[in-house]
């Protein structure tokens, strides 16, 4: 132990490297040690792994695929490849379905009749409000006010499956981090009957591990695939980071392949130098932010500053513990696109290649491109540089958003029209606006 760490004592070692641990109100402690038991046992446990494994084929449709860009103007065509893991087939529409249905599982083991969760982007709320239909659970969604307003395809999936859907409205920033203080908020008022169904690989142990466990089988998958496919495991794996769920999952079979470059894109909003980005692997520095100790965007007096993406499942002020431990011992890279280049590689996607990929999706798409402009020319014998990236879902639910901030650049070429300055926040503010009005908030 650190001097950094808490020394409770857990089953499973509660940190990565000094981030991690159980930071929160001691009332919390006996239903995350009883999560956390329930957690181990059902990973000896062949009836639940059975059953996770049928839900995963019958339910979610898993394997999903590997899909190679073929048609994109790379740069530098030929020097590199790229492959999009398509965990936007999956059922819901992204990769939250993963470890939504695996925590839902645990919950019913426990006795628990209702679930909550937090969501950004609408995926996971979208994921969890399947799971509790599935298995017929109460269910209960937070969602950021501004979030509801940029989502509301995904708001109305959640009301149709018998999901209540909150808005939160909150002075700081009304997104996904106002989301998680008021659904732990609901958890600590409901802990005998309610389990909370943390959306990604942040919060307070066990959640990281249990949700990096549960999207793991995201490079499970993709390894052979690559290998089948290529010959070969791939160069480097890309990945989005907002709170660090489908990242983690797309690099936990990899990281013990030490020639395979794994690099996480956060949200870099309309520039790092701004302050209006997501970014706090790129910025940040280690603090405690809802419940485990990782990288924050902070200020000078260490408050928490409000995050910025066009993408609201990374519209995020802090990450994954385990993010803050692979950027430490440098076995991954962080990186930060804006959201003029994500809004490019989306356009790219769409035109090019028939795939409409979620926003969050498109940060690591963009990064991609850049990655493949840089590679170098292929010498006899050689072979291109391979990309992985993990398309960790589907852009239904951004196709509005993007029309209002795009307008008639959509119907341009984006190979010869670039988006310079896109309107984001004047969008984002209407829409909000419009929004609120609906909701009665």
């Amino acid at each position: 132990m650190t001097a950094a760490q808490n020394t409770r004592k857990t089953l499973i070692d509660a940190y990565f490297g000094d981030f991690g641990g159980q930071y929160v109100p001691e009332l919390f402690l006996p239903a995350l040690d009883e999560l956390e038991k329930a957690y181990v046992e059902a990973l000896e446990d062949p009836t639940f792994q059975a059953e996770l494994e049928s839900l995963y084929q019958n339910f979610l449709g898993r394997p999903t695929p590997i899909t190679e860009c073929a048609n994109l103007p790379l740069e530098g065509k030929g020097n590199a490849r790229i492959f999009l893991k398509r965990e936007d087939l999956v059922h819901g529409g992204a990769h939250k379905g993963n470890q939504t249905i695996a925590q839902a599982l645990l919950a019913k083991r426990l006795g628990k009749k209702r679930l909550i969760a937090e969501t950004g982007a609408g995926q996971h709320g979208t994921a969890t409000a399947m799971v509790a239909a599935l298995m017929g659970m109460k269910c209960t969604i937070y969602m950021g006010a501004k979030d509801v307003a940029r989502q509301q395809p995904n708001v109305y999936r959640m009301r149709l499956m018998g999901a209540e859907v909150v808005p939160v409205q909150a002075d700081a920033g009304n997104g996904l981090s106002d989301a998680i203080n008021v659904a732990l908020t609901d958890w600590a008022e409901n802990l005998a009957d309610t389990h909370y169904l943390l959306g990604t690989a942040a919060g307070p142990h066990p959640f990281p591990k249990l949700v990096k466990e549960f999207q793991a089988v995201i490079s499970r998958e993709s390894k052979p695939q690559m290998l089948e496919r290529t010959g070969r495991l791939p160069d480097v794996v890309v990945a989005a980071v907002g709170g660090g769920s489908n990242a983690i999952g797309a690099f936990a079979n990899y990281l013990d392949d030490p020639e395979v470059r794994l690099i996480g894109v956060e949200p870099g909003g309309e520039g790092l130098e701004t302050g209006r980005h997501g970014a706090p692997l790129c910025t940040g520095r280690p603090a405690v932010l809802h419940g485990s100790r990782s990288y924050v965007m902070l200020d000078d007096n260490d408050e928490v500053l409000t995050s910025h993406s066009v993408s609201a499942g990374l519209d995020y002020p802090g990450i994954g513990p385990e993010h803050a431990y692979l950027l430490e011992t440098g076995r991954a890279e962080y990186v930060a696109v804006t959201d003029a280049e994500a809004l490019q590689a989306f356009r790219l996607l769409c035109r090019y290649e028939g795939i409409i990929p979620a926003l969050e999706s498109s940060h690591a798409l963009a990064y991609a491109l850049k990655l493949a402009a840089a590679a170098p020319p292929v010498e006899p014998g050689e072979q291109p540089l391979c990309i992985l990236v993990n398309l960790s879902g589907r852009g239904d639910k951004d196709v509005e958003y993007v029309r209002a901030v795009l307008d008639d650049l959509a119907a341009q070429d984006p190979a010869t029209t670039t988006v310079s300055s896109p309107r984001v926040a004047e969008v984002l503010a209407q829409l909000t606006d419009e929004s609120n009005a609906r909701e009665g908030i």
